[in-house]
């Protein structure tokens, strides 16, 4: 046999390092098979994962109410215990439901957008979401003047020189979950009025109001409160000191509970990504943030925020699927 003659090797006979190679690929594949079944569970479970934040949004006024953590033994009943004069405890409470709330939505919106609740957001504009650092995006949202500084001021003014119904000075009980959602749906209506008024009095009216913040026309999370001061109170103060003199039954918990909501909604539908429940939300007409990116996108859509039940009622609602084809991604 000559020397470099390779020698051999019969049917059915393999070396170790083929049984080695062999069995490192099988667990190879089925470890990718596991990964993926993970995943997809994962995925299947992500809008279970996302609804959690909803009660999150009210972690203070329950806690607060129904816990043993309640105020009455937390708190001296002079601080809380309405005689006709304002206290400085409901309102500072109130900014701290708003603000739990917010802290609740940017860390599940953090996990979200960079893949650390099991998959790859969905951006809702077919050519992407925009690129910017976490740490400005979040800097820019909370410093705007015209967002939560102006709520600060108005929610200030308005408790303290009490401007508002007596009920909403009231600590007894707990979240009145229909006077609640009545004032979301009312503030939202009134709202949606305001808003396309914004759009048809005149251009001078919309350029000093409203433009500002259609400056946006493919919106990321941190937008939501960026645009003008004349567009914040005509578009959400006048709406929400209205709603409060319409539903005057609420006691100080619903009142925490309904701004908690309202302000992280509104947060949440200027989000860039598609979010975990949105499927449910668009059956429900509940607003979703591609509803509102129809609105930016194309301005004379979607005037809703919180419910598309007006747009609906008035012939101004328009799906992001009817765009899905030049402007919006699949399946937003």
């Amino acid at each position: 046999m000559a020397k470099n003659d390779a020698i051999p090797i019969p049917n059915g006979i393999l070396t170790s390092s083929d049984s080695d190679t062999d069995s490192e690929a099988d667990n190879a594949s089925k470890t990718f098979i596991s990964m993926q079944n993970t995943k997809s569970k994962i995925s299947t479970l992500l809008p279970c994962v996302g609804f959690l934040l909803w009660p999150a949004l009210l972690a203070v006024p329950l806690i607060l109410s129904c816990s043993p953590l309640s105020y009455d033994e937390i708190f001296p009943a002079s601080w809380y215990e309405y005689d006709g004069k304002p206290k400085p405890l409901g309102l500072s409470l109130g900014i701290l439901a708003v603000a739990v709330g917010q802290i609740h939505v940017l860390i599940f919106f953090y996990l979200y957008k960079h893949g650390f609740l099991g998959c790859t957001p969905r951006p809702i504009q077919a050519k992407g979401a925009r690129k910017y650092d976490w740490s400005e995006g979040v800097a820019t949202h909370l410093a705007q003047p015209e967002g939560f500084v102006l709520l600060v001021l108005y929610l200030s003014i308005t408790w303290m020189f009490n401007l508002m119904p007596e009920s909403y000075y009231s600590f007894k009980g707990t979240i009145q979950f229909r006077e609640t959602f009545l004032c979301l749906v009312i503030q939202d209506g009134i709202q949606y009025a305001m808003h396309r008024l914004e759009h048809v009095v005149s251009m001078d009216f919309y350029r000093m109001s409203h433009k500002p913040h259609h400056r946006f026309t493919n919106p990321r999370l941190f937008d939501a409160f960026n645009g003008s001061l004349p567009d914040t109170i005509i578009m959400i103060l006048i709406p929400l000191f209205t709603t409060a003199h319409l539903i005057r039954s609420c006691n100080v918990w619903s009142y925490m509970a309904f701004g908690s909501l309202y302000a992280n909604w509104l947060t949440l539908i200027h989000s860039e990504y598609a979010l975990p429940w949105d499927g449910i939300f668009r059956l429900l007409g509940m607003g979703t943030p591609g509803d509102h990116h129809v609105h930016h996108k194309f301005f004379k859509f979607n005037y809703g925020h919180l419910f598309m039940w007006y747009d609906q009622l008035c012939g101004t609602y328009r799906s992001p699927k009817e765009f899905s084809n030049r402007a919006f991604s699949q399946r937003v």
